[in-house]
C-alpha cells in the first residue's frame, strides 16, 4: 500500500496497513540537516528577500530539487503538502521585483509605506506597519473574472507532483479559502466585522467567487486534496463569536468546499488555537480532515477524537513545543499517546500539532520518527 492509497483509505475509514504520517510543513533548518546543504525550501524570509532581489530562478530551483530530495529520503512519509509557503507557487519568470529597501539589519520598507521586520524566532518577515486602508463596496464586484496566472508560477509545483504524485498523497495549491476575510490585517480586519458588516459580507462574497474561478488554474493535475491554513482562533477561543462565524464565514466555507469536492478533491483544514466552539461548524462545512489540534490551546486529541472522530479525520500528535524545547523522551511520550488515542476506529493521521517548525531539535525530530516506526511495526505484528 503506497502513501496515496493509505491516506485515501484513512479518509474513507477503511483498513490500512499502518497509520499514515505527514506534516503540514518541514521548515528549512530541519531540511538542511536532512539534506546536508542550505536550502530555500520553507525558508520564508530568505525566499522573500531573494524574490525582492530578483533571484527568482535560484529560489525555484531549490524549492523543486530540495522538495524531491527531501521526500525521497523520507520515503515513508505519505503526504506531501505542495501548497506550503516557501515551497509552492512562485513569481512568474518575467516578474518585476517589488521595490523594497533595507532600512537596517532586520527591517525592510516598500514604497507604499509597508514595513517588515525579521523575526529570529520564526525566521520569517512580519508586516509591522502599513498605510491605513480605505475600502469601498464598489471594489468587490462579482462581475469581473480574475486574469489567468502565468503558467511559470507553477514551475516547482508541477515538477514535484510529476515526481512524487504517483505514490504520495498530494495537497496542492488552489484558489484559496475565503471564509474569514481580514480587510487591512488582523486587528483592523476584525474590527470591520463590527463596524462595517455589509462591507465584510461583500468582500467575502467577492473572494469566494474569485477563489472558485481561480481553482481552474491553481488546482494542478495529480492533486489529491487541498489544505487551507487560515486560523480562526487564538489559545483562548475564536477570533469572532460562533454566531458571527456562522453568519459571515460558514456559508463561504461551505461554498468553497463544494466547489473543490466537485473537482474530485478532499479538503483538509489547518487551524491552530482553541477551536472547540467551532468544531460543529467544521463538520457542517464539510471538511474531510482537521490538522493541527493544538494541545497547548486545550485541544486535547483524545477529547476531539471522542466527540468528532466519526465526522473528521484527525491529523496531529507530537507537540511542536516539545519538538522545539523538550527532550527526546517528551516527544516519544507524545507519539505513544497520539497513537494510543488516535488509532482506534481509524480516521487518524500522525503528524505534529502544527508543523516541524523552525527551531525543532534534530534529535527530537529523529526521536519522533523512530517512535512512530516502532509503534507501526508493533501494530503490524499484532
Amino acid at each position: 500500500m503506497n502513501g496515496k492509497e493509505r491516506v485515501r483509505r484513512t479518509l474513507a475509514r477503511e483498513p490500512v496497513d499502518r497509520v499514515p504520517i505527514g506534516f503540514f510543513a518541514i521548515d528549512f533548518d530541519t531540511v538542511e540537516r536532512i539534506l546536508g546543504h542550505e536550502t530555500y525550501l520553507r525558508a520564508k524570509a530568505k525566499s522573500q528577500i531573494a524574490f525582492w532581489e530578483g533571484r527568482r530562478d535560484e529560489v525555484v530551483q531549490s524549492w523543486t530539487e530540495d522538495t524531491i530530495a527531501l521526500y525521497r529520503k523520507l520515503d515513508f512519509i505519505d503526504i506531501v503538502n505542495v501548497s506550503a509557503m516557501a515551497g509552492s507557487v512562485a513569481p512568474p519568470r518575467d516578474y518585476e521585483p517589488e521595490r523594497v529597501r533595507r532600512i537596517d539589519a532586520d527591517t525592510w520598507a516598500a514604497e507604499d509605506g509597508r514595513v517588515w521586520k525579521y523575526s529570529e524566532i520564526t525566521a520569517d518577515l512580519t508586516l509591522v506597519d502599513r498605510p491605513e486602508p480605505a475600502y469601498r463596496l464598489e471594489e468587490f464586484t462579482l462581475d469581473e473574472a480574475p486574469d489567468p496566472p502565468d503558467p511559470s508560477v507553477f514551475e516547482a509545483v508541477d515538477v514535484i507532483i510529476a515526481e512524487l504524485g504517483e505514490e504520495r498523497y498530494i495537497l496542492g495549491p488552489n484558489g484559496g479559502e475565503a471564509g474569514l476575510v481580514l480587510l487591512g490585517g488582523m486587528e483592523h480586519g476584525l474590527m470591520m466585522y463590527a463596524l462595517r458588516p455589509e462591507l465584510v459580507e461583500q468582500a467575502i462574497a467577492y473572494h469566494t467567487h474569485r477563489a472558485t474561478l481561480l481553482d481552474e488554474y491553481y488546482i494542478r493535475p495529480g492533486t489529491d486534496g487541498v489544505l487551507w491554513g487560515t486560523d480562526f482562533a487564538a489559545t483562548q477561543g475564536p477570533f469572532i463569536s460562533p454566531r458571527m462565524f456562522r453568519q459571515f464565514c460558514l456559508p463561504s466555507i461551505q461554498a468553497r468546499v463544494r466547489a473543490v469536492k466537485a473537482r474530485g478533491l478532499q479538503v483538509f483544514k489547518h487551524a491552530c488555537g482553541n477551536n472547540w466552539k467551532l468544531l460543529d461548524a467544521f463538520v457542517e462545512a464539510g471538511y474531510d480532515a482537521y490538522q493541527s489540534i493544538q494541545a497547548s490551546a486545550s485541544m486535547d486529541l483524545a477529547a476531539v477524537k471522542a466527540r468528532y472522530g466519526d465526522n473528521l479525520t484527525l491529523w496531529g500528535g507530537a507537540l511542536v513545543e516539545n519538538l522545539v524545547s523538550g527532550a527526546p523522551e517528551d516527544v516519544r511520550s507524545d507519539v505513544a499517546r497520539a497513537m494510543t488515542v488516535g488509532t482506534p476506529g481509524g480516521g487518524f493521521i500522525f503528524g505534529t500539532t502544527h508543523s516541524v517548525a523552525v527551531g525543532t531539535s534534530y534529535d527530537n525530530f529523529m526521536a519522533m520518527l523512530d517512535a512512530y516506526h516502532n509503534w507501526a511495526e508493533r501494530a503490524a505484528s499484532e
